[in-house]
Formats: C-alpha cells, structure tokens, sequence
C-alpha cells in the first residue's frame, strides 16, 4: 500500500510541479518556494517533537507490561499545540520581519509573498497538531491507511492545481489559501480516523510532570539534530534566495521535487521499519535490531541507486519534457542532490536506532554540529563570489562526515560492532556503486537524447544495476530468499 500511494504521490506531484511552474512563472513559483520554505525552517521544534512522540508511543506499544498509550497521546498533543502557538507568534513578528526585509522579492510581488506567508503559517501550524495523530497510526503499523490518507492528500492537490485557473484573484495567494484548505481536509481526516479506532486518542486534559521532563529532555537534543537538517536544506534555500534570486529558488525547489519523488521510494521503507526497529529496542531483541539496521540502509540505498542512475544518464531531456521551460541551474542542482540523498540513504536506520535508545544527547550533539556547518561555509564560500552549485558539493561532504559519525556514536548506542555495519553494509554498498558507474560510463556513449534513447539506456542501467545487486551486494542467504520469493510469484501466477 505505502508503494502504491507513492507511485500516485510521485505522478501527481511530478505533473502538477510542471503546471504550477507554468501557471505560476518562474519568478512567483521561486517566491512560493522560498516563503513556504522558510515558514518549514520555524517548525524545527516540531520536528524533534515529532520524533519525540513517534519513539515514545512505539516504544510504549512495544514494551511487555501494563500500557499509558492515552497519557503520552494526551501529553504530545498538548504540547504540539503549545508549540503551534509558539510558531504562530514566532512567523507573525521574526519571521515576517524577514521575508520583508531580507529576502530578494521583487517590490511588486511582496503584498502577495507576505499573504503566502501568513497561509503557510497556518498550514504549518494544522500540520504540527496533526504529528500525534499521524505518529499514532504508524505506531500501530496501519501502513495502509497512512497510504489511503496519503493519496486523498495527493488528489486534493492535483485538484487545486485545476482550480488555479478557475479564479480571478493573484494566483500566488490563490495557491496559498488552497494548499491550506488541503492541509486541513487531510488533518481532519486523520483525526477522524484515529478518535474511530484507537482509544488512546480520546483527547483528556491532563499534565504529567514527569512524562514531560522525559520527553523534554529527549526532544531538546532531538530539537538541535533537527535544526540541522532542516536549516541544510531550507537554509540553503535561504541564501540562495539572498546571493541570487527567485531564480535559484525555482531550480532548487524542481530539484527538490524530483529528489523527493525519488526519496519517497525509501521513505516508505523507513515507515514501515522505524517501529519495528523501536519495538525490537523495547523488547531487548537486539540481533533482530541490528539486522533491521544494517539490511534497512543496505536496501535503501539499492532501491534509490537503482531509480537514481537512469534519472542522473538523462536528466537534460527528462527536465525539458517534464517542465519545457527549465530554470537556470536546475540540471546540476538536481545531480548534486541525488548523490546527496544517496549518501543519506545509509543514515536512516542509524537515526532510528539512536532515538529508540533515548539516549541521544551526545549524538545529536555531534550529528547536527557537522550538518550545521552548512551554513556557514555555504556563506563563505557564496561570499567569495562561487557558483550556486557549490553549496551542494559543501552539503555531500559534510554528509559524508555526518555518516561516519553515525557510524561510531549510534554502534555503541545499540550495542553493535561497528564492522558488522562496514561489511553487511557499506562493503557492498560501495562495491555496487563503484561497479555501477564506472560501467554506466560506457552506456552513456551508445545513447542520445531521444525518447527511444531514454528508454534504451533506462533499461540497460537498470539492468546493470540488478545484477551488480544481485552477484555483488546480496549474501548467498539473500539470494537465495529472493529466488524463493520469485518462484512463488511464479506459482501464484499460474495458478
């Protein structure tokens, strides 16, 4: 269910990313980028509160013995919406002062990009009091109704693109006040859905001290993890905007969309794996743990290597078919962060595993403090005068120091030895990778920029890319699982 909503989610969101770009124009579309961009940058704290309540309620759930799933509910959605409240005054006074004042906008289009901001604000601030629902659901592992809710979001979505069209009024601010009605719809909906099914969900006033000082303690070092990575991105968007333009927005927000339609393939994998990954921490079950981390990274980085290669042989021509009008820069923005993601890949289930533990404080402390170095060097570097793309060369480094301090910190956190990590997962990882580009080097030299070409060169990668999975990045274990599962396909098939 979670791949079938996210082909959906992929289409409709790759179509209507070309026609809002069309709709919009490239100027007005980096304006939305940026603004709703920067609006993401204030919910940091609900970033890490997020993962506060998603560890907990799976941790809670996992644990043998006597529940609280209603009081940990109770307490994260008091504290969500205390934290909305802190968002709503923290955009209306810092952060609308520095759309107006420090930002590249032109003079005519600031009314509207003010406008854009107070709707995202509010966007925001529904999509913070719907975290412990959300989390809810996934906690209990209901993937398919978190599928099911994810594609109502992506047809309501594909609607207002439609409705863009059907008003008279700014269509900057149209798109606004329409992406916050969708937000609430959805919202709604997962409310609904969890005061039907889960007990725990009946919202009671209640305050435990105890609990909070528990969560607090676990959010504040989760909260810092958090500013980094959202501030390499969105920050980096941020200064984009300050050193070049809404120009350079629009590209980043293209390749952004293009990355997150690939991401999206491995993010489903991480939904369904984050509690397991939780459970088994609570259960004291760590040789399943360990296997969940070290296969869960492995496998990421194979699903996104596999879609990534034919997407990085053509992307000149996927872009101009996709979009016809493509922003300066997007081609290359897009290559640096596809390579990018693909290093992160190997991150997730460290993550999840450092917060199951509970004990991330020295973690985060050193995780986010290398990410954090983004902005400051990007700054530098965009100072001196470099080229935009410079900045994601800065980002690949830095994640690249950002995995292997994972690697050192969250081993110990759980117990595992590092080199069972080093030769489950990245000796494969790097022998298939390795393998694969400098083989796709000569793949690259047969094919032009045609359709048939595309084609022709999609499946030849992508063949590449299996058999260099199968033959090298899998155990004979794994393969003999996998021809298992292939030879019952096939008996189901001709049944």
């Amino acid at each position: 269910m979670l791949y079938i909503r996210m082909l959906l989610t992929m289409a409709v969101t790759l179509y209507t990313s070309r026609v809002v770009l069309q709709t919009l124009g490239v100027d007005d579309f980096g304006i939305y980028s940026v603004v709703a961009g920067f609006v993401t940058m204030l919910g940091f704290l609900n970033s890490a509160m997020s993962s506060a309540t998603q560890r907990f309620l799976s941790f809670e759930l996992g644990k043998p013995g006597d529940k609280d799933m209603r009081g940990i509910f109770s307490m994260s959605l008091n504290i969500h919406v205390l934290i909305a409240v802190f968002v709503l005054v923290l955009g209306e006074t810092v952060g609308l002062w520095f759309v107006k004042t420090q930002m590249t906008i032109p003079a005519d289009r600031m009314l509207a990009a003010e406008w854009v901001f107070h709707f995202a604000l509010l966007s925001f601030m529904v999509t913070i009091v719907s975290v412990p629902y959300n989390a809810l659901i996934i906690a209990h592992e209901r993937m398919s109704v978190f599928a099911w809710v994810s594609i109502i979001d992506v047809t309501l979505k594909l609607l207002i693109v439609f409705m863009l069209s059907w008003f008279g009024m700014d269509k900057l601010i149209l798109y606004a006040v329409l992406s916050l009605a969708v937000v609430f719809i959805v919202f709604m909906v997962y409310r609904s859905y969890c005061k039907i099914r889960f007990t725990e969900s009946r919202f009671r006033l209640y305050w435990d001290k105890q609990l909070f000082n528990i969560m607090l303690s676990f959010t504040g070092w989760s909260l810092w993890g958090n500013l980094s990575a959202v501030m390499t991105g969105q920050g980096i968007n941020v200064l984009l905007n300050i050193f070049f333009g809404p120009v350079a927005n629009a590209a980043t927000a293209i390749a952004m969309q293009v990355s997150g339609a690939l991401n999206s393939f491995i993010s489903n994998l991480q939904v369904a794996i984050s509690p397991q990954i939780i459970k088994s921490y609570a259960t004291q079950d760590m040789e399943y743990m360990h296997k969940l981390v070290c296969n869960g990274a492995k496998y990421s980085f194979f699903v996104l290597l596999l879609l990534s290669v034919p997407v990085l042989n053509n992307m000149s021509f996927i872009l101009s078919v996709w979009l016809g009008n493509v922003p300066d820069y997007t081609v290359v923005f897009t290559r640096l962060i596809i390579l990018s993601i693909l290093i992160e890949s190997l991150s997730r289930t460290f993550i999840t595993a450092a917060q199951a533990t509970g004990r991330v404080k020295l973690y985060q402390f050193v995780v986010g403090g290398i990410l954090l170095l983004n902005i400051p060097i990007s700054y530098a570097i965009l100072k001196a005068g470099s080229a935009p793309e410079v900045v994601f060369y800065v980002t690949i480094s830095l994640s690249v120091s950002a995995l292997l301090a994972r690697i050192q910190l969250a081993s110990s956190l759980i117990n595992m030895k590092k080199r069972k990590y080093i030769f489950d997962t990245l000796v494969p990882v790097i022998a298939v990778a390795l393998f694969v580009f400098l083989a796709n080097r000569f793949i690259n030299d047969f094919f032009t920029a045609s359709l048939l070409d595309f084609f022709l060169s999609t499946l030849a990668s992508s063949f590449l890319i299996v058999v260099a999975v199968f033959f090298v990045g899998l155990k004979q274990n794994e393969r003999a699982l996998l021809g298992r599962i292939f030879l019952n396909i096939k008996k189901r098939m001709w049944q």
